[in-house]
């Protein structure tokens, strides 16, 4: 009787010694999307979105991972938001048919169609953004990675920063090309998630 406890006691080690996916929602007070763009070859100029959701699930003892976000378009924040005697601020033209074309498309979207692990840590996350009704593969790289319990409330979350590059124009938002505003976008995100 003893064997027989000892051999199943064994058996159950792998089991149980195997990680679940776990699955952790986008905390939407410390996730920024955010890109820069070219202006008229003399600055950067820098924007970010407002409102963002989503969640990724990730094995990491399997290493696998897959990610999903929402962002609302509408809340671009670009910092001009006052119009002043213009005709209107860069926040409105950005929401405007010109780029976002907010009020037909007030999402974007990124889903991920592979996840590449360095260790135990997503390193490249491969996937498919939606913007402007139009989707295109786009690669982001895993700059930072890190989990733990939050150190006020406990609660265990992850968290870092992704970045990509994309074209603009690939997606049918053509304003101010070649030379206003570049074709040339590169996107970063700072997320943090809390497990669910």
């Amino acid at each position: 009787m003893t064997r027989l406890a000892i051999a199943l006691l064994i058996s159950a080690l792998p089991l149980a010694a195997t990680a679940a996916p776990e699955t952790y929602i986008l905390d939407p007070y410390h996730t920024y999307p955010n890109f820069t763009v070219d202006h008229l070859g003399f600055s950067t100029l820098h924007g970010r979105f407002d409102r963002t959701s989503g969640k990724f699930i990730i094995d990491r003892t399997a290493r696998t991972a897959s990610v999903e976000m929402t962002v609302e378009t509408a809340s671009i924040n670009a910092a001009d938001n006052e119009k002043g005697s213009r005709q209107r601020s860069r926040d409105d033209h950005l929401r405007s048919p010109d780029f976002f074309n907010v009020a037909e498309y007030p999402r974007m979207t990124f889903k991920s169609t592979n996840v590449k692990f360095s260790g135990d840590h997503p390193a490249t996350i491969e996937g498919n953004l939606t913007l402007l009704g139009v989707t295109r593969p786009m690669v982001l790289q895993v700059e930072r990675w890190k989990c733990g319990p939050h150190p006020f409330n406990k609660k265990e979350m992850c968290g870092g920063n992704a970045s990509g590059m994309l074209k603009r124009s690939d997606f049918g938002m053509k304003f101010g090309l070649p030379l206003a505003v570049s074709d040339d976008v590169r996107l970063m995100i700072g997320f943090e998630a809390y497990r669910e």
